[in-house]
């Protein structure tokens, strides 16, 4: 879950693709843009056409037959979420991703809940530079200096838009007015990398003093959270997660998102 303006989808495959929060590119060596912009957070290589009939089983292509992967996408990418705590670690978790595969982020997931307090803001927005020192040092972690910056940076952030009387999950689903989007892709190819909808929350985010939370960061927070529901339509997920509720989905032959 580089900057391809109009098309990406869910999470990278475990073996041989890469993901963001919806996104495909080759796992092997390819990178993707890094740095507090728009960095992509997930696969984004366009593979074609893919699509499939559903079946009792059937999963996103994507997911694979890594169980880490498989109970990624069938336990929590996609449920709509509104839990602060858990918005607010995989915000920390798609940042971390820029410009390394999703599968880096997933298998060090514990070792950030360890190194960053349980992904807790109040005590995360008081590190100082030895506990920077610390997370650096730390292999469990992506050492990364702007990024782990960015994670405190953020923390403050946080709470900042605490203490003025709002939420996370206020600025996260405003885009969608609390209703998950229920879109109806039938193909891997169809998937957006970005939408105005994420657009506009890269910018709010930005303004409200979060790092790396460009546009395609964004739309992979977004699918992983629920907000958008980009699993396939051959998916059994797609509509355990409330496919075909409403919600004012997007189907092929829809207008293209903003490219802004």
């Amino acid at each position: 879950m580089a900057a391809r303006a109009s098309r990406r989808t869910p999470p990278d495959s475990p073996s041989s693709w890469r993901r963001a929060s919806g996104r495909w590119e080759v796992e092997a060596s390819r990178g993707r843009e890094s740095g507090g912009g728009d960095a992509a957070c997930a696969p984004r290589e366009r593979i074609g056409a893919v699509s499939f009939h559903p079946t009792p089983t059937a999963r996103c292509p994507w997911c694979g037959d890594d169980p880490l992967y498989v109970a990624y996408h069938d336990e929590e990418w996609g449920v709509p979420s509104r839990d602060e705590r858990h918005l607010f670690e995989m915000l920390l978790l798609e940042g971390a991703q820029a410009g390394l595969s999703w599968s880096t982020i997933l298998k060090k997931r514990e070792g950030y809940r360890r190194a960053f307090d349980g992904f807790d803001p109040e005590k995360i927005a008081r590190y100082g530079a030895r506990k920077v020192a610390s997370l650096l040092a730390d292999p469990g972690i992506v050492r990364n200096r702007l990024k782990v910056a960015a994670a405190i940076g953020n923390a403050r952030a946080y709470l900042d838009l605490r203490a003025a009387g709002r939420g996370l999950a206020d600025v996260v689903w405003a885009p969608f007015d609390g209703v998950p989007r229920q879109n109806r892709w039938r193909a891997l190819a169809e998937v957006p990398a970005r939408t105005p909808e994420s657009d506009a929350l890269s910018k709010e985010l930005a303004r409200l003093g979060f790092k790396f939370v460009g546009s395609t960061i964004v739309y992979a927070y977004l699918q992983a959270v629920g907000a958008v529901n980009d699993h396939l339509v051959g998916c059994f997920r797609w509509r355990e997660v409330g496919g075909g509720a409403g919600g004012g989905g997007r189907r092929r032959g829809a207008a293209p998102p903003s490219s802004g």
